[in-house]
């Protein structure tokens, strides 16, 4: 009988959807605040630089997934690189993202549900264990919306998400017609926390755009490869434009006076209790604008949420591939041709996650720190990009000058992007990466490579220690410019180099398994071609 095989249905629609869909969730509605809290007007400023360095990112997952295109790619580039442990610690990385993100963004949902019954969130904005149940319940539902197979998911993502995304440009639009320029220029300028407050808003951008690192996670069940570059980049257009549209929508709707804050003191939107943007409707008294936003708190987070559930089960799929979980893992449904057993551990992780919300928020606080661990697994790619094209293998970029530029401002972008994430999220992130990496190096059987992951583990120390004596962070040893400045140039100059020199010997790397069947050695110069994908691994 033959076994069941990954099902090639998506479109570039259905990628362009599910990146951009998948991105807009919690983070718009929650992060806005946040970020307008630490930077004023400098909010919008802020979503435009993030959306700059996750460009860079982006790019890095277009060159590498045309090379490997595989499922759960982003969790498998380094093996053929660096071997093992580094892809062990790299895929452990993407693994914590996918596991934490479902169960917040379920709780995401309950938190717009509050609104009608508040009984779900106490005063602090935590779940209650009421509110903790309903969590449970939505993880429960984005169970079938991924089981019934790639088909059912992308048909549904496809609906909700269009509906979602029109949703939230209206809305968007809506609060700017009420618009109110003052908040551009009274209350300090454009700028009334300085550079300081743009640093300490890009992280919670990044929080937003790192939805679009799900697109390459489902590789193996696209129909073209070629869709992946318009789908990526069509995916962070649209999400650029909307998050621009919703800062310069909190900055014009924004009536102190109205949601009891004084004139100018910024730093109080990040208090809110609930979501910031009900509060803002509801003191506009604009009946259609209060439900949009309503529909929105629930449905934004609920169709982000089973999106990564999605994405995180390709991850565990990738990571049985490469021995680092059982390979039960990779376990395909003989009716739905998805990873079952994979999709059922992420799912009861998820639930167990949303269910101590409630008696243990401090827990659940470190969980939230501990998404940052997801930026770590971007540092990797311009390394893999620099030593493939050191080898003569050229991926989607034509010049080799293009493509180390591209590396560079990658590899400077995901420093940045973790050194400004702060303490004490980066060294939570951290230390749950590296003690997760000891239990399955130990208990596993990934042993190689170790010697080729020391400049990984030196890097994510080093970023942790930055964060320690930055202003970003527990001390004030060191100015938040400069910090960013050090970060760059050690992270260039020291370790970009030093991890392009620990390359592992290609005659010990692991081979590459084209989902076709055929295994193209590292080595090799060899273009292979299926029905519906033109890879080229080498020259």
């Amino acid at each position: 009988m033959a076994q069941p095989e990954l099902q090639r249905v998506l479109g570039k629609k259905e990628l362009i959807i599910i990146g951009f869909s998948g991105a807009v969730g919690t983070g718009v509605l929650f992060s806005t605040a946040g970020m307008t809290a630490v930077a004023g007007p400098g909010v919008v400023i802020a979503w435009l630089i993030g959306a700059l360095l996750y460009l860079s990112v982006g790019l890095t997952y277009i060159d590498l997934s045309f090379l490997y295109p595989e499922e759960g790619g982003p969790s498998r580039y380094s093996l053929y690189t660096f071997g093992p442990v580094t892809n062990m610690i790299n895929a452990i990385s993407d693994l914590l993202w996918y596991v934490f993100l479902p169960p917040i963004e379920a709780l995401g949902a309950v938190m717009g549900l509050n609104y009608f019954y508040p009984h779900l969130a106490n005063h602090s904005g935590n779940p209650t264990i009421l509110g903790a149940v309903i969590g449970v319940l939505f993880m429960l539902l984005f169970f079938p919306l991924n089981y019934f197979g790639i088909r059912t998911f992308s048909k549904s993502t496809k609906w909700i998400g269009v509906l979602k995304l029109i949703l939230y440009f209206g809305i968007a639009i809506g609060f700017i017609s009420d618009a109110d320029f003052s908040n551009f220029y009274q209350f300090g300028g454009v700028l009334p926390f300085g550079i300081v407050g743009l640093f300490k808003a890009i992280p919670l951008a990044m929080f937003c755009f790192g939805g679009l690192r799900v697109i390459p996670d489902f590789t193996e069940e696209v129909k073209d490869q070629n869709v992946i570059i318009p789908s990526i980049l069509w995916s962070l257009l649209g999400q650029s434009i909307l998050y621009l549209l919703f800062g310069i929508a909190m900055l014009l709707a924004l009536n102190w006076n109205a949601i009891h804050i004084a004139a100018g003191n910024w730093g109080e939107l990040s208090k809110i209790a609930g979501n910031p943007f009900i509060v803002i409707a509801n003191s506009l008294n604009v009946s259609w604008l209060i439900i949009s936003v309503l529909a929105i708190s629930i449905i934004g987070p609920f169709v982000a949420g089973y999106i990564y559930l999605g994405a995180g089960t390709r991850v565990l799929f990738a990571m049985g591939r490469s021995k680092i979980v059982s390979r039960r893992m990779i376990e395909l449904s003989k009716n739905h041709n998805i990873p079952v057993k994979a999709l059922i551990v992420i799912t009861i992780i998820g639930i167990m996650v949303a269910f101590v919300s409630a008696p243990l928020p401090s827990i659940y606080k470190l969980i939230s720190d501990a998404v940052v661990a997801g930026y770590i697994g971007f540092s990797v790619n311009p390394a893999i990009m620099i030593v493939l094209r050191k080898e003569g293998r050229k991926g989607r970029f034509a010049s080799d000058r293009l493509t180390l530029m591209i590396a560079v401002l990658a590899f400077a972008s995901a420093s940045l992007i973790i050194y400004w994430s702060g303490w004490p999220s980066v060294p939570y992130a951290s230390t749950l990466v590296l003690l997760l990496a000891l239990v399955f190096g130990v208990t596993g059987k990934v042993k190689e490579g170790l010697v080729n992951s020391i400049w990984y583990i030196a890097y994510i120390v080093f970023l942790s220690g930055m964060t320690y004596i930055g202003s970003v962070g527990a001390q004030d040893y060191v100015s938040v410019l400069m910090g960013s400045v050090i970060v760059v140039i050690i992270s260039l100059l020291i370790f970009l180099p030093w991890s392009v020199a620990s390359c592992m010997e290609e005659s010990k790397r692991p081979k590459f398994t084209h989902p076709s069947g055929s295994i193209n050695s590292p080595l090799g110069a060899k273009q292979s071609h299926t029905n519906h994908i033109s890879l080229h691994i080498t020259p």
